[in-house]
């Protein structure tokens, strides 16, 4: 049977990816080596590290406009505080629009004067804020773009002179944006570049070196840029994967051909939360993810129903957040057309035999 898989992440990758990644693990590129015991240093791995990030800046139309890409360890998580000792020296804002830009701020805020500017918190993180104020002496902007918990997307993002950075880990790659527009984006790989291990962060180089704090050298992006990604141990196999990923995405087109694909997709399931009286959805309609759409049963009595239909037809990580409930259909890039009219099919089907 075959596995629609809709976890939110690690989830889903391109089916040749796989096949590439697993025969590297035995063989990488023929030369009688596991890409998982090569050295770091080796002319093999530095091509693979200098190739993901070369392919990360020219899909996002940022080569040769001052942007540096790096592939470091610790998942966004361990970027909440990293970025504030690199950015913020008077005090930086930030949007809070779910559980992890909750986390930024929270972790912002031992390094130095972290301020919410905005929040949904209130409605259960239904929505995105808009029109909120932006104080022009921030040292920078924080904006998460998609929040998977909650299925909450920003869509049109704030106009404003201070540098922003953003928090991309489940919409990166996804659509097109101005992404110039951005100072610094990083994202957890594990959602539409490869498996959990390493995070990729685009940074622009004129943003840095302008706090008077120490930097611990493993924390400091200027460092991690003079090494080209090289001042410890990558994550091999990870980054490998990426650039796997990356070079699938270009080789079909780049973002504009999988945003479309994306936009399907999503248009597709939401057309059934809305017409099928037996299924809501949980963020507001002109905020809904493209990523992760969130909806729960209206009537509760219908799920060990659901539950088991979905899991006879072969769908996997379907249960919604732990925090949230009901269920959260994540649609990432590899994600087929196929695999969401499945799922649409079933939710078809409940309101048929109910």
């Amino acid at each position: 049977m075959e596995i629609h898989n809709f976890s939110a992440g690690p989830c889903i990758l391109p089916a040749e990816v796989m096949q590439k990644a697993a025969a590297a693990v035995l063989d990488l590129d023929g030369i009688g080596l596991s890409l998982i015991e090569i050295s770091h240093r080796s002319k093999e791995f530095v091509a693979v590290m200098d190739k993901a990030r070369e392919l990360a800046l020219e899909l996002l139309g940022l080569e040769g406009k001052g942007y540096q890409a790096l592939y470091l360890q610790g998942g966004a998580s361990l970027q909440f505080p990293m970025l504030a000792y690199n950015l913020l020296e008077n005090k930086a804002g930030y949007l809070n629009t779910g559980t992890w830009s909750s986390n930024a701020l929270k972790e912002a805020s031992i390094i130095g004067n972290a301020i919410e500017l905005a929040s949904s918190k209130e409605k259960g993180f239904k929505y995105i804020p808009k029109d909120f104020d932006i104080p022009n002496d921030l040292d920078y902007l924080h904006l998460t773009s998609n929040n998977t918990i909650f299925g909450t997307q920003i869509k049109s993002f704030p106009t404003t002179k201070v540098p922003v950075v953003c928090d991309m880990s489940s919409d990166i790659f996804s659509r097109q944006l101005d992404f110039s527009k951005f100072d610094l984006i990083y994202a957890g790989a594990q959602k539409n570049m490869g498996p959990a291990g390493t995070t990729l962060i685009i940074v622009k180089e004129d943003l840095l070196g302008k706090v008077t704090r120490k930097i611990p050298s493993i924390l400091d992006y200027q460092v991690h840029i003079a090494k080209e990604s090289m001042f410890n141990t990558p994550a091999v196999f990870p980054v490998y994967v990426c650039m796997l990923t990356l070079q699938w995405l270009k080789d079909m087109g780049g973002i504009p051909a999988i945003e479309e694909i994306n936009e399907k997709k999503a248009k597709l399931i939401y057309s059934e939360i809305d017409l099928n009286p037996l299924f809501q959805g949980y963020a507001n309609k002109e905020d809904r993810s493209t990523m992760n759409a969130t909806f729960t049963l209206t009537d509760d009595k219908l799920i060990d129903t659901f539950d088991a239909m979905w899991k006879d037809a072969g769908i996997n990580g379907l249960d919604g957040h732990r925090s949230v409930g009901g269920y959260r259909a994540s649609m990432y890039n590899a994600l087929s057309l196929e695999s969401v009219g499945v799922l649409v099919d079933i939710m078809s089907d409940l309101e048929r035999k109910a």
